[in-house]
């Protein structure tokens, strides 16, 4: 196309062994045109692309030097990884990215060999590195052999307790692996914590236009390393701003901090721990989320997150929205209750933005706390604030609260807590795909003795979800809503809580009864709208609590109608289980009762739209539709139940 860069070194890539015979200038002229690459690439599709564009240098340098796939580069989250795929033989694909059987935006092991650790959450990479650096001395084997293990891993993902279990453990094993921390001073939100400020400490200032000067000259005094001047300059520069101490506690070489965009820098050093390294190696390079495309770089979050854009403007191509998003609504209501009450305060994990807390930290920046990525610390930090007379709203992504589960269990639902839990992105999101789908927290949390679990089928009910676990005071309560836009119902004004436990019933009919969870009720509705055009009227409820569950509805469902189905967004052993549990338990299938619980299918569902994914789910208007009729036992148009 005519609109895609000039790019004559990268034309000629077509695998990282074709970088091999580069000159240095050559991979610096390559490093530009695989940025300009990325742009173009990511204009059209959307996606993350600040991440990418502060790893490009990083990305050429590292498959440069090394002999990948053999060597295993780990990206942890691995939304930086559009270079890396650039690179690797999927050029001419990575203008599917995020799209329906297109390129993960995410490493994939099934995608490519180069792909050496699936990733999309934080903080896993130098476990797994860790995992594939002992394999290797243990004798394992892959079809490209075990080499060196790499893991890149950011600032901010390095606040999670994960990254230092297993620098610990690197460290007492003391295994050849290195470990590159990507500081560019930012995950998705500006980085929060004592680390965070430890790493800037290296680097602020004056003392670090000297400190760069300086490990320049360190470096080239490494090869060979350890000659005594070379280790005398090193020791300089590390105590000139008491960098790596930390690290070197932990059983890790300390090299840097580097700039991250300098090849130079990034080829001298990774050919030398190549050579050298006998142990744990922790490189720290400084770079720029965004670099080289000045929208990106002016973006508050460096342009972590985009949809389609033009490329010289960076202006996004958003379709005009019709109505307001849930996260919109949950942050807006939360702040009129936070108004009325000072004992409400708000918990993020590094998703202010996401979680539409930004909103809450602008007006009321004492009673909210960004916690970094640390989900875990997030849910046993709301616990304390609960003991301690607080009303403490824990808000984090579906996908994100999988981390948290034990401390659920055992800091929050057996102390019977009141915590609160906003669980947003429920259900299937989309583009990012199988990592960041919503679609086991329904099971978990309503297994969970004294856990209260609500499900929002439109934006006025998310708002009473709100200000009923607000006033709720007797344990820890939960309502999960989803990505995108509402459907436009009017939002009450001075909306009253929910009394729990108990459903409501949206249309009487005969014979087939739906139950609805969460906002697939959309389409039930457009499912009985076929339905009642072929003469059947089947009876729709929404059951707005999987837990407690309205026991009176479901029993007066069952006993009225020939056929009851449950609908939800979530895997099996959900809302539906539970409803099957109680009408086993009240004896109902022994009268004859037909019942069907839809779920989420047992698998992973690739990215596409979350149109597409749900039908691949079985879980549109067509298929509940199929399933009434299948139920009836009524043959319907290649549709089976």
């Amino acid at each position: 196309m005519n609109d895609r860069p000039n790019t004559p070194l990268l034309d000629r890539v077509q695998s990282p062994a074709d970088m091999k015979s580069m000159s240095d200038a050559d991979l610096r002229r390559l490093a530009d045109e695989l940025r300009a690459e990325t742009i173009s690439a990511v204009s059209v599709t959307g996606g993350h692309l600040g991440a990418g564009l502060g790893v490009v240098e990083m990305t050429v340098a590292l498959h440069a030097v090394f002999d990948t796939p053999k060597d295993k580069i780990i990206w942890d989250v691995s939304h930086q990884s559009y270079p890396h795929k650039i690179l690797t033989g999927r050029r001419d694909r990575i203008r599917t990215l995020r799209t329906k059987d297109g390129l993960s935006g995410f490493t994939k092991r099934s995608e490519s060999p180069y792909d050496a650790f699936g990733a999309g959450h934080s903080s896993t990479s130098i476990s797994a590195a860790l995992g594939f650096a002992v394999a290797r001395d243990l004798g394992g084997v892959t079809p490209e052999g075990v080499g060196d293990a790499i893991a890149v891993i950011g600032d901010g993902s390095m606040s999670a307790g994960m990254a230092f279990e297993a620098m610990n453990n690197a460290g007492h094993l003391k295994k050849r692996m290195i470990v590159i921390l990507n500081d560019n001073e930012m995950s998705i939100a500006e980085p929060v914590g004592a680390l965070s400020s430890y790493l800037s400490r290296l680097y602020a200032g004056e003392p670090f236009q000297e400190l760069r000067a300086a490990a320049k000259g360190a470096v080239s005094l490494l090869p060979p390393p350890f000659r005594e001047g070379a280790k005398r300059a090193k020791e300089m520069v590390k105590h000139m701003t008491v960098g790596g101490t930390m690290f070197e506690e932990l059983g890790f070489s300390y090299i840097g901090p580097i700039d991250g965009h300098d090849m130079d820098q990034l080829l001298s050093v990774l050919r030398t721990v190549k050579a050298r390294a006998n142990g744990p190696v922790l490189i720290h390079a400084i770079t720029k989320k965004g670099k080289g495309y000045a929208p990106a770089e002016a973006a508050r979050d460096r342009g972590h997150a985009t949809a389609k854009f033009d490329v010289p403007s960076g202006k996004q191509h958003k379709s005009p929205s019709n109505a307001p998003s849930y996260t919109n609504v949950f942050a807006e209501a939360l702040l009129k209750e936070a108004a009325k009450d000072p004992k409400i305060c708000a918990i993020t994990a590094a998703m202010p933005d996401g979680t539409g807390l930004n909103k809450f930290m602008e007006r009321y920046s004492s009673r909210c706390f960004d916690v970094g990525i640390a989900e875990q610390h997030a849910v046993t930090f709301a616990a304390g604030l609960a003991a301690g007379g607080m009303k403490p709203f824990c808000a984090l992504y579906s996908t994100f609260l999988q981390r948290g589960y034990d401390q659920i269990v055992h800091d929050v639902a057996i102390q019977r807590l009141p915590v609160r839990f906003p669980i947003d992105r429920a259900g299937l999101v989309g583009a990012d795909g199988a990592t960041h789908a919503g679609s086991y927290d329904v099971a978990f949390m309503a297994n969970l003795p004294g856990m209260v679990v609500m499900a929002a089928a439109d934006e006025a009910e998310l708002v009473r979800m709100v200000v009923t676990a607000a006033r709720y005071d007797d344990g820890p309560i939960a309502f999960r809503f989803p990505r995108g836009e509402g459907v436009g119902v009017e939002i009450p004004e001075n909306a009253e809580p929910l009394e729990i436990g108990k459903g409501r019933m949206i249309r009487e009919g005969k014979g087939v009864a739906i139950l609805s969870f969460g906002t697939r009720l959309q389409e039930v509705m457009v499912a009985v709208e076929s339905l009642n055009a072929k003469g059947i009227s089947p009876t729709v409820a929404d059951a707005r609590f999987a837990k407690p569950l309205d026991r009176d509805l479901i029993l007066r469902l069952a006993a009225e109608h020939d056929a009851l189905i449950t609908i939800e967004e979530g895997a099996a052993g959900g809302f539906g289980s539970h409803v099957a549990q109680l009408l086993s338990d009240e004896g109902v299938f022994d009268k004859g009762l037909k019942f069907r619980s839809m779920v989420l299918p047992d698998t992973f569902i690739d990215h596409a739209n979350p149109h597409d994914m749900y039908a691949t789910a079985g879980l549109n208007a067509e298929d509940i539709e199929a399933k009434v009729l299948s139920v009836m036992g009524i043959a319907s148009m290649g549709k089976t139940a």
